[in-house]
């Protein structure tokens, strides 16, 4: 059965992403606080007047329509205006994940073929190492806070230059290329168009209902596409105040939420975990806080209930992947009906169906009650063009007829609401972090004490999932647990290190070859 939403379809804007949340304010919304960090802020026309500024600038230095600018910037005002500057230059932007090693922000610069890179001081040198592979020269490298040697934001936009005269066809020009690891494998650049992205602040905006009157935690990082385009996009398209922390830290946190007033939450749920359980949060008045969404990761209904607990607010859950730009299910505001553990329902404009995961048939409604379980397929116009350079990835996500692969499995209750009850694809989830195991599995083999290798999720309560190796050593050859955990720290972004080590005597896998990862799951942790 395909399913489809039950709110009224809404009309998708047809500007760019530019145009319909910068372009369009009105008089009375630039004096409107649009960022702010607890110590600096720009108002809307600040915001647009600097972004404007900073697009004349790097166009100035060869940045001209469909070029691709790497991100690597924390959560800031500074991010905010780079992230519309290159849009309004008609470039396309590549975020890349602040905790990427060099060898991994060389693969996807490359992968992207940026042109130009923008971070700040604190990640320049893995910065530089990562260029100089890719053959990006220093002098590309924007720093916004400035270094010497390099152009600053301050510097871009002193030069006072106007915005170049683009035009771009937002249902083809890619706005943004984030990279995911979609339901299994490497990571891979996703083609999100203007339109996508439009799209999806339109349908969002419809369930998420943040107004000019809240001031919205902008933690989660902007780099991810839910921080991306549902906390920084539709929150400035609704005229709202983002509230930025470059990372989670609970204090800081705390007293962002306590001083500022923050009116809205998104959070993933090893947040989720820290407001329910951790002391510090009855030091903080955190009344001011009306609406929670969660998102990133599912959250259990035990979890959401003591948080409600502790900060007596509504709470919402979300689902989405970058494929989906990213948003494809929420909890419907005001409907207690529908339990905290669902994902909620579908989206304006927004179909999907579930499907048998062995024979591909479509699993049937069950009125007034839950269905069988199956994967979930999701068709809409926020649904992403493909992979970029990567065609068979791209047939293996999408189907022929315009549906998307989600990889989760899912069973759908008599409200059309949705509760994932498992995982097809075998992604692990570190703190609403994709951590896909091949990778982890590959650079494994590369250690000479390793025969061979399977990584899979452990569950957590703090993080959610962790990544759990299975190793078989080579013959003769003696590595410990710490030894081999360390090894791979030094190789990988911190959210993609291994926590737990088991020694076995072989992987099990199918008579095609396949890591049997199901066979794993479960076992009872070794003591070393």
């Amino acid at each position: 059965m395909v399913y489809t939403s039950s709110y009224p379809s809404v009309e998708i804007p047809t500007g760019d992403v530019y145009a319909e949340v910068l372009g369009t304010l009105t008089e009375a919304d630039l004096d409107r606080v649009a960022v702010t960090d607890g110590t600096t802020q720009l108002t809307y026309g600040e915001l647009r007047t600097r972004a404007d500024a900073f697009a004349g600038a790097i166009a100035a230095r060869g940045i001209s329509a469909g070029d691709v600018v790497a991100l690597q910037v924390p959560n800031s005002p500074a991010f905010v205006v780079a992230f519309f500057g290159i849009l309004r230059a008609g470039a396309t932007v590549t975020t890349i994940n602040s905790l990427y090693s060099p060898a991994e922000i060389a693969k996807q610069l490359a992968d992207a073929k940026a042109k130009t890179y923008i971070t700040v001081a604190l990640l320049l040198p893995g910065a530089l190492a990562a260029a100089e592979v890719v053959g990006i020269p220093a002098r590309e490298i924007i720093v916004v806070d400035g270094t010497d040697g390099h152009p600053s934001l301050a510097d871009l936009l002193g030069q006072g230059l106007p915005a170049p005269e683009v035009k771009v066809d937002p249902a083809t020009a890619l706005a943004v290329l984030p990279y995911s690891s979609g339901t299994t494998g490497a990571a891979k650049g996703v083609m999100l168009t203007h339109r996508n992205l439009v799209a999806n602040i339109a349908q969002s905006a419809v369930a998420i209902d943040v107004a000019a009157e809240d001031k919205v935690m902008a933690v989660l990082p902007f780099f991810h596409i839910y921080g991306m385009n549902v906390i920084m996009n539709l929150t400035l398209y609704r005229r709202g105040t983002l509230v930025t922390l470059p990372k989670m830290d609970l204090p800081a946190f705390l007293d962002l939420i306590q001083t500022q007033r923050v009116t809205y939450l998104y959070i993933a749920p090893p947040i989720a975990v820290a407001l329910a359980k951790h002391p510090l949060v009855e030091q903080y008045d955190l009344s001011s806080v009306r609406q929670i969404l969660t998102g990133a990761a599912p959250m259990d209904e035990a979890l959401g209930t003591a948080l409600l607990a502790r900060v007596p607010a509504q709470l919402l859950q979300g689902f989405g992947m970058t494929e989906l730009s990213p948003i494809s299910h929420a909890t419907p505001i005001g409907d207690d009906s529908i339990s905290i553990g669902s994902i909620g329902i579908a989206l304006p404009n927004i179909e999907f169906k579930v499907v048998d995961v062995d024979t591909g048939k479509e699993v049937p409604d069950s009125p007034g009650g839950r269905t069988a379980s199956g994967e979930m397929l999701v068709r809409g116009p926020n649904a992403m063009q493909g992979y970029l350079g990567n065609e068979e990835a791209t047939r293996a996500t999408i189907t022929p007829d315009g549906w998307l692969h989600t990889g989760d499995i899912v069973e759908v209750g008599p409200r059309h609401e949705v509760y994932v009850v498992d995982r097809l694809k075998e992604l692990i989830k570190y703190k609403g972090y994709q951590v896909p195991p091949a990778e982890l599995e590959a650079l494994l083999l590369t250690h000479p004490a390793i025969a061979d290798a399977a990584v899979v999720a452990h569950p957590d309560e703090e993080a959610g999932e962790i990544p759990r190796a299975f190793l078989v050593l080579q013959n003769g050859a003696e590595a410990s647990a710490e030894e081999l955990i360390a090894w791979i720290a030094d190789r990988i972004a911190p959210h993609k290190r291994i926590r737990l080590v088991d020694f076995i005597d072989a992987i099990p896998k199918s008579v095609s070859g396949k890591i049997l990862r199901k066979d794993l799951k479960g076992r009872p942790v070794q003591t070393h």
